[in-house]
């Protein structure tokens, strides 16, 4: 409720500089490998071309959005929904897990989350196998005294503005994982 005026605020915002719809609704696997809908503000026009390159679609405004991460709040319907919570790890693409290995496997033993060790130690400028050890290391290691450190640490990150993207992406490139068993 608190943030109901920030929310509405970036809604109107959104809705002028990109049009409708407001929000970015995209399919992620939650606990246990679940499919929801992960909520998001928009922060990229329609494409003008068929396979436009995000970086080509991404505003100004939405660069804004995701460098501060106010592109996010829209996920606290997901956790109110019971979707998500505010630490875990980041939820992806439901179409990744079946390519999970093991490793990958245990990020889909506790429900995503709005923040995470991952987001805190690096964000999107880590590669996919650093994220991926980072997410199990939490899941083996959680406990509330380390979401309290991962929250305060996430704060610092965000307001630092640090690993918004990867290096030559827009925020992440997408996964592959090979079938000799590496990932880029």
């Amino acid at each position: 409720m608190v943030l109901s005026p920030l929310i509405a605020a970036l809604a109107a915002a959104v809705a002028l500089s990109m049009g409708r719809p407001v929000l970015f609704r995209s399919p992620r696997a939650g606990l246990h490998g679940e499919p929801f809908e992960l909520l998001k503000f928009r922060t990229m026009r329609a494409p003008t071309y068929p396979d436009e390159p995000d970086a080509e679609r991404l505003t100004r405004f939405g660069a804004f959005l995701r460098s501060t991460s106010l592109d996010e709040l829209p996920e606290l319907v997901n956790i109110v929904r019971g979707e998500m919570v505010l630490v875990g790890p980041r939820p992806l693409f439901d179409y990744y897990t079946e390519h999970y290995g093991p490793l990958e496997s245990r990020r889909l033993d506790v429900k995503p989350g709005l923040t995470g060790w991952a987001q805190v130690n690096g964000r999107n400028a880590l590669a996919w196998p650093e994220r991926f050890e980072l997410d199990a290391w939490y899941v083996e290691n959680r406990s509330w005294m380390l979401d309290l450190r991962i929250l305060a640490r996430t704060a610092t990150t965000v307001l630092g503005r640090k690993g918004v993207s990867h290096e030559g992406d827009v925020t992440m490139p997408v996964w592959v994982h090979r079938s000799d068993g590496s990932d880029r």
